[in-house]
């Protein structure tokens, strides 16, 4: 079996660790620490994170979306391949070393996608890109962590708290669509979602798609303009 390569490494902001960018052949992964926190030969769920929101706004003009985390691409490719030429794509991350592979070692994992005029890449928190958005956003998509508790960055707790999912509202569109991928189920985070404000579909997807491959979650939350439940 060929071997992994480290290729790269880069710290996340905030000291709370240093990502590590590894292949093996024409493999990518992107390892904290013991944890893998993506690879390029795993992103059906990424991809469903996509898809099932984007088909939601698809009948909206010029339809305005918020891609937390750029990662290998997954969410970005697929939500480019839904969305129609009028779409505009806004994609916050964090780590600039990130961006900085996806435009060199992993160029032929990404394509064209980068070159799309409809793309904008902001390295940004995109905490700090939902708190100045009031009805911005017909969709954010997150996938910055293994899901609402934070992995790679503390501060990214704040995105799945009761503030930070009622600034989400806030920055969305009436009817507007908040997506978060997670690993794993968290039924505390279905309540916290319903209590800001939102509709919530809890779906669960798998990695490698119609391949099968591990279970994960999204979450697929429609603001609801009559104001917040309790349920």
């Amino acid at each position: 079996m060929i071997p992994w390569s480290l290729l790269d490494t880069a710290p996340i902001p905030g000291g709370e660790g240093e990502l590590r960018l590894m292949r093996r052949g024409g493999e990518f992964s992107i390892m904290l620490g013991a944890n893998e926190l993506m690879n390029s030969r795993l992103g059906g769920s990424e991809e469903a994170l996509a898809t099932l929101s984007c088909e939601r706004i698809l009948a909206r003009p010029r339809p305005l979306i918020l891609i937390g985390g750029l990662g290998m691409g997954f969410t970005l490719r697929a939500a480019r391949d839904v969305l129609g030429a009028t779409a505009r794509i806004v994609v916050a991350e964090l780590v600039p070393a990130v961006v900085a592979w996806a435009r060199g070692p992993m160029a032929e994992v990404f394509g064209a996608s980068l070159r799309d005029p409809r793309i904008r890449i902001e390295e940004a928190d995109v905490g700090r890109l939902i708190r100045a958005g009031r009805s911005t956003y017909d969709a954010i998509l997150l996938d910055v962590d293994n899901g609402p508790e934070g992995l790679t960055r503390e501060a990214n707790d704040g995105l799945y708290a009761i503030s930070g999912l009622s600034a989400a509202r806030a920055a969305l569109k009436p009817g507007g669509v908040l997506a978060v991928w997670s690993s794993g189920p968290d039924r505390n985070f279905t309540q916290r979602l319903r209590k800001t404000g939102f509709g919530v579909d809890e779906i669960k997807v798998r990695a490698n798609g119609a391949r099968g491959g591990a279970r994960h979650v999204v979450w697929i939350a429609t603001r609801l303009d009559g104001g917040r439940t309790e349920t």
